[in-house]
């Protein structure tokens, strides 16, 4: 499995933009689909949003769709989210997951075999 380590968080005002980053181990990052979740307190872990292996194609919950975005560069073992026009409801521990073997977007917390161990997101209204 791939180790996969976030960073980026902090605590930020409503409107302010942030953009996390997750490190992966290993030299097969290329063949791995990769995916954010979010969880807040008392909640559900949520999708937010997820990459297929070339970055062809994205997908996104429909609460960050227009706001956030997902990126990758399989040269430097990284994944961003990108996150603008942050507001209260943002607020949670931000994941990064990868699958592997997968040609797709998986949007189901099933559906990855790996995670990071998550960067906070705090935004005050």
């Amino acid at each position: 499995q791939v180790q996969l380590v976030e960073s980026g968080g902090g605590l930020v005002q409503a409107g302010a933009s942030l953009r996390l980053s997750c490190a992966a181990s290993g030299h097969t990052f290329s063949s791995y689909a990769m995916g954010w979740f979010r969880q807040a307190p008392g909640k559900e872990r949520e999708f937010v949003a997820a990459i297929t292996r070339t970055g062809g194609r994205t997908v996104y919950a429909d609460s960050v769709k227009g706001r956030f975005t997902i990126s990758r560069n399989n040269n430097k073992n990284t994944v961003h989210l990108q996150m603008n026009s942050l507001i209260p409801r943002d607020t949670a521990v931000y994941y990064c997951a990868a699958r592997e073997g997968t040609v797709g977007t998986p949007d189901r917390r099933i559906d990855y075999d790996s995670w990071g161990q998550g960067t906070q997101v705090t935004v005050s209204s």
